[in-house]
């Protein structure tokens, strides 16, 4: 019998490194022009895939924002982040006329909650007009994924990958998609990123 294990002394291999899934260049197009079903929910979905990509914020991140966090006019939203930190991030017109589309509708989802449950200074609610949840996020972002990209392995974290990648493919300096997304340090920045590989 041994007293030491001799492997001990034999260093692990190295794993490969997996790089998150993201959207081929043209599918968060296609997705965001996906004929989603003119309902109220319908227009809150959309809003809420618009500013998802547009901004690369977080799902719990798209949460927790309220209306006061919003510079319409501007077009830049302030997010609270890991650690409460908070970034100032823009946003496009897609996403502007999304949540203008979203904010007609709002109001009916506000007045279907109690009064003793009602949040009114939350964004995107559900549809019994309160504050909505990841788990709601996920199911609708996984709902619509499922539809337009046919591919089952990529999350509603998917999107914000996306629009890092898709921002360092169009010329962007990866410092500035640091900032952006909210990441302490820059490798994490580029583990978040693929190439142009996927323009094609």
């Amino acid at each position: 019998m041994l007293e030491m294990n001799p492997a001990k002394l034999v260093s692990t291999p190295r794993l490969e490194r997996s790089f998150p899934n993201i959207f081929p260049l043209k599918k968060p197009s296609s997705l965001l022009r996906l004929r989603i079903c003119e309902t109220d929910l319908g227009k809150r979905d959309r809003a809420m895939l618009e500013l998802m990509y547009a901004t690369g914020v977080r799902v719990a991140e798209l949460t927790k924002l309220n209306l006061g966090h919003i510079d319409f006019k501007n077009r830049l939203i302030r997010v609270t982040g890991k650690r409460r930190k908070e970034r100032i991030v823009p946003f496009g017109e897609p996403a502007l006329d999304a949540l203008k589309v979203y904010l007609d509708v709002r109001e009916g989802f506000l007045e279907a909650a109690p009064v003793s449950e009602r949040e009114p200074e939350a964004l995107f609610l559900n549809y019994q007009g309160t504050r909505i949840t990841t788990r709601s996020v996920g199911r609708m972002v996984e709902k619509y994924i499922r539809i337009c990209a046919g591919r089952y392995d990529i999350s509603p974290h998917a999107l914000r990958h996306s629009f890092a990648t898709h921002l360092l493919d169009s010329g962007a300096d990866l410092r500035d998609i640091r900032e952006l997304l909210g990441h302490a340090r820059l490798s994490t920045t580029r583990k978040s990123t693929r190439t142009s590989q996927w323009k094609s």
